[in-house]
């Protein structure tokens, strides 16, 4: 039989928290579950640089009757980006036991790390919208988002060989969605059967001109008569998301770390004891990067 001591309280406790922590960070991620994320459970630093290879573009050579065929030599693309985000959410418990008693009392606990930390990271990936310059904007700053919009974003994905099996999204603000459910024929289950029904009683747009649409509280604006949205269309190749993991800290600190991962996604939870507040303290922290890996990949679309 197992014997319970505080080592193995101690390594409880921070294993549920961390069990916690990244299932409710991705429950409120947007952008972070749609891009690109790649993951790797290696240790990094702040300031490193990792490449991710883009595929290279191939041509189709029509062979002659006893002809050769053409050999090609591609360059594998590459894009850098760089682990320039030490995100944490830090906060402290007064009695830690309690939690494995009570784990109701954990989630009120991490609730406001964890959006913390999914606010940071969307609002660092919807910041990418200067970079897509390939396509040219679509829709008018300072007003209503229209279906003509939506169309011509689609139109210049389309133009730009983004696949067609590519999924394709729409992420916009508050006012901009409520926009696209009040065209009436998207709105209505006489013009748009099931899906408007949707629009009209549970409030969600859905699919739209073969984008997927979402809504975010952190999409861009700028200026200020008039205030220019920017609403970005793309797809998940548009946008790479780079996690790595952060080492353990120094044996005999006093300090406990798990790490939590799940579906090329990644964090760190440490537990130490501060003797000045008679408290545990929790930090919860991801370190990661956001760039663009195809600009051609996503076109703004302003409001």
């Amino acid at each position: 039989m197992a014997v319970i001591t505080s080592t193995n309280v101690a390594n409880a406790i921070v294993k549920l928290v961390a069990a916690d922590a990244l299932p409710a960070l991705m429950g409120n991620l947007v952008m972070g579950n749609l891009v690109n994320r790649d993951y790797e459970p290696t240790l990094a630093q702040a300031g490193d640089t990792i490449n991710v290879p883009i595929p290279p573009t191939l041509v189709a050579n029509n062979i002659a009757e006893g002809g050769t065929v053409q050999t090609q030599s591609p360059n594998l693309g590459n894009a850098q980006i760089v682990l320039n985000t030490h995100a944490e959410a830090t906060f402290q418990i007064p009695d830690v036991t309690k939690i494995l008693a009570v784990p109701d009392l954990l989630r009120l606990y991490m609730q406001p790390a964890v959006v913390a930390l999914a606010e940071r990271i969307e609002t660092d990936l919807l910041s990418l919208y200067p970079q897509f310059t390939a396509n040219t904007p679509v829709g008018t700053a300072g007003t209503a988002l229209t279906e003509a919009a939506v169309d011509a974003a689609e139109t210049a994905l389309f133009n730009a060989k983004v696949p067609a099996s590519a999924s394709k999204y729409l992420v916009v603000d508050a006012n901009a969605y409520s926009a696209l459910r009040q065209i009436p024929r998207f709105s209505e289950y006489t013009s748009a059967g099931e899906a408007g029904l949707r629009a009209l009683i549970d409030g969600a747009v859905g699919k739209m001109k073969d984008f997927y649409i979402f809504r975010s509280q952190f999409v861009a604006k700028t200026g200020s008569s008039p205030v220019t949205t920017h609403n970005l269309a793309f797809a998940k190749n548009a946008i790479g998301l780079v996690v790595r993991r952060l080492p353990q800290p120094l044996p005999g600190t006093g300090a406990i770390a798990e790490y939590a991962e799940l579906g090329n996604f990644g964090m760190r939870v440490t537990m130490s004891y501060q003797p000045n507040t008679l408290a545990q303290q929790f930090t919860v922290d991801i370190l990661y990067g956001a760039g663009v890996l195809r600009t051609n990949h996503a076109v703004r679309v302003s409001s």
